[in-house]
C-alpha cells in the first residue's frame, strides 16, 4: 500500500481529534478520566453511552484482563480489537500510573471514547495497562512502574496474540511515556516504536544531566515530584480477592474505580515545611517511596538519596549505559520541566542506536506547558505571553508515524519530516532543522559588568557586554533561606497551587535586591537565540554550601521582562555528580558552569537579553540550608553572604547559540 503523507499547522476541531487529543492531554492529567460535575449533563451521559454502543458494535471488547507478569503480579488491562479486519493489526499500548477505568464513577456513565473509536477506525487495535501498584493492577508502586521487565512482558504478550501482526506502538504523555526508554532497551519482541511526549522524568543519567527525572537541576531537588507522589504513593489501598472473575471485576468497576480522594493542599503553603522529609507527613500524606524505606527495586528514601544514588539505577529510569535502538518520535515543551534533558535524550537515541534507527528519531518542540500540545490555539498564550499561532496537526503526525512503523505503509512521512521541528518564540513560527542546535548557530558571549556600582535590582547598574571587563569587580547579595526569592512562572509542571507554568512578566520580582540583574543595551538589530544557552560564574560566599540561579529573559520594549528558561546550581556538586561533594571555604571563589538552559527566542530590535542571578528560586527548587548538611532533614538554617565576580581574572560570562541572520 501507498499514500502520500503530508502534515501542516491545522487546527482540527476537538470532535474529529481521535487520537492525540487523548493521549497528548488527557493521559497527563493527574486523573485519566475528567470529573463531572455533581449533576452530570444529559447530553453528556447520552453521548457517552452512544460511544460506548458504537465501541461495541466495531470492537471485540476485553475488559479488566488480569495479566501477569514473570514473577506473578498480574496488571489491570482493557484490550480493544476491530472487529472488521482482513488480517492481524498492530496495537497502540497506553501503560499508564493513572486512572484508565472503562466507566466515570462520577458522571455514572462510560468514559469516552473518541480517542479508542478513532484508532479502531484506523485500524489499530489499542489497550490501556495500570502500572503495579496503582488502582486495580497488585504489586507495590515505584515511579516509572518498574520494573522494565513488567512493559517488556506485556509487549511481547500483545504482540502474540492471534489478532496481532506482531507490532506494537507505545503513546503517551508524563508519566504516561516516561517509563517507554526503559522498556525499549530490554528489545522486547513486538515493539514497533515510541512516541514520548513530555518524558522527562523518565530520563535519568544521559549526556551529562544527571537529573534522576527530573528529581534534581543542579544537584537541587525540584518540588514538582513531592506534590505529585503526594497523590500517587498509595500504598495503602483497597483490592479485591484475587479469584474475583474478569466478569465481576468489570462490573464492579462501575462502581469503584479505587481512585484516590485526598484532601486538598495548598502547596504555596506546604513545601515550606521543614525538614524536607516530613513535607508529605505534616500533611498526613501517604507513606511510600519519598521519604520511606519500600520494598521495591530502587528502596524507596527518593529525598534522602543524591544525583548519583545507585538506588536511581535500579529503578525505572533511562541510563546512556543502556541499549536503545526503536524508532522515536519525541514531543518537548519550552515551558516543561524537562526541555534539556529531553533534547539529550533525543541526541542519545541518535548515537546509541543502529544507523537505520538512527535516521527514525525526530523531535518537536512547542510553545507551551507541561503535556499541552493540543491546546494551543490561534493565539497561544503561555503565561501571559503570546506566543502567537502555535497549533499542528498532531492527528496526522501520529497516524502517519504509526501508520509507518506499525503498519509498514509507505506513508511518505520521513521524507517529508524534519529531523527537529522547533518554534521559535517572539518571531512566533514554527521551524525547521537536521541538527540542533540548528546549523548556523554560532556561540556568542556576553560578559556580566556593574560598572563600578552594583547589578542588584533591576534598577542597578548590571550590564552584559561583548568584552570582560578589564578590571575584577564583584557584586554581592545576601540569602536567607527563611526569605528566598519566590518563583513566578517558569519551565514547571505538576506543582498544584505552587507555580503556575509559563513566561510572566518578572519586573515586580527583579526590585528584590538579592536578584542581581544583567542586562544588554537595546538591540540595533533582531538576534535569534536557539540551543543551549551556558552560563559561567565567578562565585564565592560565607557558607559552606550555597546555590547559585539563573533565569534568561526578553526584555521588551515596554521593559515588560520575559522568562525563557532558569537553572540552578548546588555548589557541594558544582565538580560533578559523580564526584565527592565539596563544602566551600570561605572567602575562596569557584568557577562554576551551570547546566545549559535552553531555548529559541527571537529578541526582537530594541528588545534587551537579560539574565538573573541569585540563590534561590522556590518552590521551583528546594531551598538550600546553607548549613553544608544534607538539607533533608534539617529544620535550622543560616544566612548566606554571597558574591558573583567579575571581570579581569574571573570573567562571569554567558554564551548563547546564535542563529545569523535572526529569522523572522
Amino acid at each position: 500500500m501507498s499514500r502520500t503523507f503530508r502534515w501542516s499547522r491545522v487546527d482540527v476541531p476537538a470532535r474529529v481529534r481521535p487520537l492525540s487529543t487523548a493521549l497528548f492531554t488527557v493521559l497527563a492529567s493527574a486523573q485519566l478520566l475528567v470529573a463531572q460535575p455533581a449533576s452530570p449533563d444529559a447530553d453528556i451521559v447520552a453521548q457517552r453511552h452512544a460511544l460506548e454502543a458504537e465501541l461495541h458494535e466495531i470492537a471485540e471488547v476485553h475488559r479488566s484482563i488480569m495479566m501477569p507478569m514473570r514473577d506473578g503480579v498480574r496488571l489491570m488491562t482493557d484490550l480493544y480489537v476491530p472487529k472488521q479486519r482482513t488480517g492481524p493489526v498492530p496495537l497502540i499500548l497506553s501503560k499508564t500510573p493513572y486512572n484508565m477505568n472503562w466507566w466515570d464513577v462520577r458522571t455514572g456513565a462510560p468514559r469516552d471514547w473518541t480517542s479508542v473509536l478513532g484508532a479502531i477506525k484506523r485500524g489499530y487495535a489499542y489497550a490501556f495497562q495500570n502500572e503495579r501498584g496503582h488502582f486495580f493492577s497488585e504489586g507495590e508502586y515505584d515511579i516509572l512502574g518498574p520494573p522494565a521487565t513488567d512493559g517488556h512482558d506485556a509487549i511481547q504478550w500483545f504482540a502474540s496474540q492471534p489478532w496481532s501482526n506482531g507490532k506494537v506502538g507505545l503513546i503517551g504523555c508524563s508519566s504516561t511515556a516516561e517509563y517507554q526508554m526503559a522498556v525499549a532497551s530490554t528489545k522486547p519482541a513486538g515493539l514497533g516504536t515510541v512516541i514520548a511526549q513530555g518524558f522527562g522524568a523518565g530520563v535519568g543519567r544521559v549526556g551529562g544531566w544527571f537529573e534522576q527525572g527530573n528529581w534534581y537541576r543542579g544537584g537541587a531537588v525540584q518540588t514538582l515530584f513531592i506534590t505529585w507522589i503526594y497523590g500517587q504513593q498509595n500504598t495503602q489501598r483497597p483490592m479485591f480477592p484475587v479469584h474475583t472473575s474478569q466478569a465481576d471485576l468489570t462490573r464492579l468497576r462501575k462502581s469503584f474505580d479505587l481512585a484516590q480522594q485526598l484532601p486538598r493542599i495548598d502547596w504555596s503553603q506546604a513545601l515550606w515545611h521543614l525538614p524536607m522529609q516530613d513535607i508529605l507527613k505534616a500533611v498526613d500524606g501517604p507513606r511510600g517511596i519519598y521519604a520511606d524505606p519500600m520494598p521495591v527495586a530502587s528502596g524507596g528514601e527518593m529525598i534522602k538519596r543524591t544525583p548519583n544514588d545507585p538506588r536511581w539505577y535500579r529503578g525505572g529510569l533511562y541510563h546512556d549505559d543502556m541499549p536503545f535502538d526503536t524508532p522515536g518520535l519525541w514531543f518537548m515543551s519550552w515551558y516543561d520541566v524537562s526541555v534539556g534533558p529531553n533534547i539529550a535524550m533525543w541526541q542519545h537515541a541518535m548515537k546509541a542506536a543502529s544507523p537505520e534507527i538512527a535516521r527514525q528519531q525526530h523531535a518537536v518542540i512547542a510553545p507551551v506547558a507541561h503535556c499541552a500540545y493540543t491546546r494551543a490555539t490561534e493565539n497561544t498564550v503561555i503565561g501571559e505571553r503570546s506566543m502567537g499561532d502555535a497549533r499542528l496537526d498532531y492527528d496526522a503526525l501520529t497516524y502517519g508515524w504509526f501508520d509507518t512503523f506499525l503498519k509498514g505503509e509507505r506513508t511518505g512521512l520521513l521524507d517529508t519530516l524534519p529531523k527537529i521541528r522547533y518554534f521559535t518564540m517572539g518571531s512566533n513560527v514554527w521551524q525547521s532543522s537536521d541538527v540542533w542546535p540548528p546549523r548556523g548557530a554560532t556561540p556568542v558571549t556576553y560578559f556580566l559588568s556593574n560598572n563600578g556600582r552594583a547589578a542588584n535590582t533591576m534598577n542597578g547598574s548590571g550590564t552584559l557586554v561583548s568584552s570582560a571587563p578589564t578590571a575584577g569587580a564583584r557584586d554581592t547579595f545576601t540569602y536567607d533561606p527563611k526569605k528566598p526569592v519566590m518563583s513566578y512562572g517558569g519551565n514547571v509542571c505538576c506543582t498544584g497551587t505552587a507555580i503556575q507554568a509559563g513566561s510572566f512578566d518578572q519586573r515586580e520580582r527583579e526590585t528584590d535586591p538579592q536578584i542581581l540583574v544583567y542586562s544588554t543595551e537595546p538591540l540595533a538589530e533582531g538576534v535569534e537565540v536557539s540551543g543551549p544557552v551556558s552560563v559561567t560564574l565567578y562565585v564565592s560566599s560565607d557558607a559552606r554550601d550555597t546555590d547559585f540561579t539563573v533565569k534568561l529573559i526578553d526584555v521588551d520594549t515596554d521593559g515588560r521582562a520575559w522568562n525563557l528558561d532558569e537553572t540552578i546550581q548546588r555548589m557541594r556538586y558544582h565538580t560533578g555528580y559523580d564526584k565527592p561533594q565539596t563544602r566551600m571555604t570561605p572567602g575562596e571563589v569557584y568557577k562554576v558552569t551551570l547546566g545549559p538552559l535552553n531555548t529559541s527566542n527571537y529578541f526582537k530590535p530594541g528588545h534587551r537579553i537579560r539574565i538573573e542571578v541569585s540563590s534561590s528560586n522556590f518552590p521551583r527548587f528546594d531551598r538550600n540550608l546553607n548549613t553544608g548538611g544534607d538539607n533533608y532533614s534539617e529544620t535550622e538554617s543560616v544566612v548566606a553572604r554571597n558574591a558573583v565576580h567579575l571581570g579581569r581574572g574571573t570573567p562571569s560570562s554567558i554564551t548563547l547559540s546564535v542563529v545569523r541572520p535572526a529569522r523572522r
